[in-house]
């Protein structure tokens, strides 16, 4: 069986290969910006690599700062109905409202609609896919996908890696 990252190597290949012989189109060049900018350039809250180590747990700081996915099914935040915030876990912003969680039967929390000025997405081509990738607008941290394959009224589907964020129940 191959680990997560022989898989992404062997699929790096493949990409590469697709790229050179122009089956799969390039990279736009705002995403490489994004990616190429220090993170002081490009989002309010900062650390360096051994301070995101410091603040986060390695399952955390895969997810965040590495783009890792958790197992499906595996995250408390699946099963979270209390009325609340979840939030980033990297920099605790506001994301998604228990107001706008549904049950997408994937294994991971999913939301219709985030809050206001709380993500931001970008294009993400691994696996040889095109997917809109969900990043905290405020520190950059990695949080899932957003497909449109959700439900009324947006038709959206943030698909969230419950790592990725933190649980806030609404004061009694």
């Amino acid at each position: 069986m191959f680990s997560r990252r022989q898989f992404l190597f062997a699929s790096g290949g493949l990409g590469a290969a697709a790229l050179v012989i122009g089956v799969l189109p390039k990279f736009s060049t705002s995403a490489a910006l994004v990616s190429e900018a220090s993170a002081a350039e490009v989002f309010e809250v900062t650390h360096s690599d051994s301070e995101w180590h410091a603040l986060l747990s390695d399952e955390q700081y895969d997810i965040l700062r590495e783009e890792g996915t958790e197992r499906a099914y595996s995250s408390a935040l699946n099963d979270e109905h209390r009325e609340g915030t979840f939030a980033c876990a990297g920099c605790a912003l506001p994301l998604f409202s228990s107001a706008t969680k549904f049950d997408s039967r994937t294994g991971w929390p999913s939301f219709w609609a985030p809050l206001d000025k709380a993500v931001a997405t970008r294009q993400d081509r691994s696996f040889g896919v095109v997917r809109e990738e969900v990043h905290c607008r405020r520190c950059g941290g990695h949080l899932g996908h957003v497909f449109d394959d959700g439900p009324k009224p947006t038709g959206l589907r943030y698909c969230m890696n419950g790592l990725a964020m933190t649980f806030k129940p609404l004061a009694a």
